[in-house]
């Protein structure tokens, strides 16, 4: 997807993915850093979607969600990829260095510093209440993300009857995730060249 400069930035910059306003690169550093510092317990895909999406408007739903489908398909961590994506089409190779680095700056220093005490905190008894709350609201955070991509992506009977499938034969069924990744993708993109399709007849 092409993308375009703020009048008078030139090759200095681009403009977020809703084309709606000029995103610095400390911005992006600080979303990153903030989410970085703040977020617990996984769930970190909700959050930035709303503060991407719904409240800075940076990228559209649509940006969003295929961003998170190439980082759940790609080898490393979800998160990190997505936040190489969002910087990269947000300010190209630079926004995607500093989203990167804004996003493990804190959760590096703070794992380091909870890893010497480790063995304290695993002595007291309201530490694994509160680590089991935690993980019950990373469960929540979870779910959203998924509940909103079928909204916006899940349209007509064969996207759906796609998502059955995978939610049984990986969710239900166990099957290793790959080849059924493998099988189902050519489905897939048939069913939506095939939508394309019939939209551009219509």
């Amino acid at each position: 997807m092409e993308q375009r400069h703020a009048p008078g930035e030139g090759e200095a910059g681009c403009l977020g993915g809703s084309g709606s306003e000029f995103v610095s690169l400390p911005a992006i550093f600080g979303l990153f850093f903030q989410i970085g510092m703040l977020s617990f317990g996984g769930g970190l895909s909700a959050w930035l979607y709303r503060e991407i999406v719904e409240r800075r408007h940076w990228l559209t739903a649509a940006d969003f969600l295929s961003g998170l489908a190439l980082g759940q398909i790609l080898p490393g961590i979800n998160t990190a990829n997505l936040a190489v994506y969002t910087g990269q089409r947000l300010r190209n190779v630079p926004g995607a260095a500093v989203a990167l680095f804004g996003l493990l700056l804190a959760p590096f220093f703070i794992i380091i510093g909870l890893a010497t005490v480790y063995a304290r905190i695993d002595a007291i008894p309201w530490a694994h209440n509160f680590l089991r709350g935690v993980a019950t609201a990373a469960v929540g955070l979870l779910l959203s993300v998924p509940l909103k991509s079928v909204r916006h992506t899940v349209r007509g009977i064969g996207p759906l009857a796609i998502l059955v499938v995978i939610v049984i034969t990986v969710g239900l069924w166990r099957w290793p995730m790959v080849p059924v990744v493998l099988c189902i993708t050519p489905v897939s993109v048939a069913f939506a060249w095939w939508a394309k399709r019939g939209e551009h007849a219509g």
